[in-house]
């Protein structure tokens, strides 16, 4: 049982284009269990965890922190080499997204209770950064903290003169051995908030302070931290943080059930049964493929998700699917490949 006597604080864990994972926490915190973030006393973040950690306490709307993810995924996506392409800026889509979308006095909410996890070039020191002047002093810092060196260029950006790169280098799990924090992770491990994978593997890798079990799933998450998948992908990774979520609330008496929720009553039965039967492999993999080959797979009943998140992934992968159907208008017909001689061309209808 969670002790919350005496202050407690989140802790978001570095995990790249994983982050849709923190906004599937995010939105069950918010809708099931508010108090645990207006009541933290502090909101740690590193990388893709600083991120949330920023949107929680400035008070920026979940649903459009949601769909940027996506945008983000796409934009990486469409290119041959992803986001290793020389086209694609992370760094400038992440700050156009903060730009847009963190309030104007974002810098003021999150003083004193944001605390953001850079490491410093020069010696390779973690330091954590919670005051912050403006909301563009408040965006440097994310993007420092979120600079992965060669992967999202090859100069550092710099914070109040000094540069600094990716903070789950150095502390990818800020204050996680203070008995007070909750910690939130996309792997499957020993925090709090986590996937539970069915392993035998006793095996663990302690990478910066986050507790990293190694079996397959983690494997597979690790490949997608920096390479995204497909939307279908990140909306199932955004629907396990939010039952992961549900299951540390219910496991730890801290439910709100009072509070008004976000979304329609109907939605949350699954949400609340979900967790009492654990998905096999094979069902999971069964599932997997009957919600690839639908169309409109975000109101799939499986994705027991608040509705503002539903529309934040249909608006997402709406873009993704205009973009892609776009491309294709342009591409000759696979006439020429062997095996396609008798097949027409593939044609985009428009609606």
């Amino acid at each position: 049982m969670f002790d919350l006597n005496g202050g407690w604080n989140l802790s978001f864990a570095g995990c790249g284009f994983l982050g849709i994972y923190h906004i599937g926490v995010a939105s069950c915190l918010v809708e099931k269990a508010p108090y645990l973030i207006k009541g933290a006393t502090k909101l740690y973040g590193a990388s893709a965890g600083a991120l949330t950690a920023s949107m929680l306490a400035s008070q920026a709307p979940i649903a459009k922190c949601c769909e940027d993810v996506l945008e983000v995924a796409r934009e990486a996506r469409k290119r041959n080499l992803g986001p290793l392409h020389p086209s694609f800026n992370l760094v400038k889509v992440i700050k156009s997204g903060l730009n847009r979308d963190l309030p104007s006095d974002a810098h003021v909410l999150a003083s004193g209770r944001l605390c953001v996890s850079l490491t410093r070039v020069s010696d390779g020191e973690n330091v954590l950064v919670s005051e912050f002047t403006s909301k563009e002093e408040l965006i440097q810092a994310l993007i420092c903290s979120c600079f992965i060196p060669v992967y999202c260029g090859l100069i550092p950006p710099s914070f109040r003169g000094v540069r600094y790169v990716d903070g789950g280098i150095s502390d990818n799990l800020p204050q996680s051995e203070l008995k007070n924090t909750i910690t939130i992770s996309p792997f499957s491990g020993e925090s709090d908030i986590c996937p539970r994978d069915n392993s035998t593997s006793f095996h663990e890798l302690r990478f910066t302070n986050t507790s990293i079990q190694m079996n397959l799933g983690n494997m597979y998450r690790l490949s997608r931290a920096l390479f995204p998948p497909e939307p279908k992908v990140l909306a199932e990774m955004c629907q396990s943080g939010y039952k992961d979520a549900l299951r540390f609330l219910e496991e730890n008496d801290l439910l709100m059930l009072q509070h008004p929720t976000a979304g329609p009553a109907p939605p949350e039965m699954p949400a609340s049964c979900c967790c009492k039967h654990t998905e096999t492999t094979k069902e999971w993999v069964l599932r997997r493929l009957r919600l690839l080959h639908k169309q409109h797979w975000w109101m799939d009943e499986q994705l027991a998700l608040p509705t503002p998140i539903k529309k934040g992934l249909w608006s997402g992968s709406q873009r993704c699917q205009l973009m892609c159907a776009h491309c294709s208008m342009w591409q000759p017909a696979c006439t020429d490949r062997p095996g396609r001689e008798n097949q027409p061309a593939l044609s985009v209808s428009h609606p």
